[in-house]
């Protein structure tokens, strides 16, 4: 088992920033990556940033350029870093891992318990 725990928000004026964490622990050595899905109110989750073992990175279209993804693996921990942040971007913002490489939703193993982003016009 995986326990993922994020950490880091809260509530931020348009155009600020904010840097969410996501620590994990348990059996960490299944994991090859791990993501971050917000929920805004009345949607359902998806993909906004990934990242594998390796480093490797994916974005959804609409933050790139904007958020950044990181991992300490020292830490078992994972950075997103958001920037010039949009109204639209307030959401619950749940953590992920999965055994597939950019596995997509269905293939995510585990799920944090999400953290609250908001951001006001």
């Amino acid at each position: 088992q995986v326990q993922l725990v994020e950490s880091g928000g809260g509530l931020v004026q348009a155009g600020g920033s904010l840097r969410l964490s996501c620590a994990a622990s348990g059996t960490i050595f299944s994991i090859n990556s791990m993501s971050w899905y917000p929920q805004p109110p009345g949607k359902q989750r998806e993909l906004v940033a990934a990242i594998t073992r390796g480093g490797s990175t994916n974005f959804a279209d609409s933050v790139k350029g904007r958020f950044t993804i990181s991992r300490d693996n020292a830490r078992n921990t994972v950075y997103l870093q958001m920037n010039s942040l949009k109204p639209e971007d307030t959401a619950v913002y749940y953590c992920t891992a999965g055994s597939q490489p950019f596995g997509g939703y269905d293939a995510q193993d585990y799920w944090g318990q999400g953290t609250q982003v908001t951001v006001s016009s």
